[in-house]
């Protein structure tokens, strides 16, 4: 029995390229997200683009690097809160 899907309800799912702005990776998968902006794949052809600031090839987890990111002082502030005393 095949049970075909309403139309009309269900998102647009398409392939598209995710883009690591950190680190300038990029990879080819399939999603539903929206975006206006495109790239140029390695194969030639043009896919949906969407930018993203973590990925496997920036975050911490996968490349091994533990950085802390404190443009405003919350780690320190964090330490002195939290001190041995």
């Amino acid at each position: 029995m095949v049970h075909a899907m309403k139309t009309g309800i269900h998102p647009d799912y398409r392939e598209v390229v995710f883009q690591d702005v950190t680190t300038d990776f990029s990879f080819l998968t399939r999603s539903t997200m929206p975006t206006k902006e495109s790239i140029k794949w390695e194969d030639g052809n043009e896919y949906p683009l969407i930018k993203v600031d973590i990925s496997s090839a920036s975050h911490p987890f996968y490349t091994g690097k533990h950085k802390i990111v404190d443009t405003s002082g919350r780690v320190d502030k964090f330490r002195k809160r939290y001190a041995q005393k």
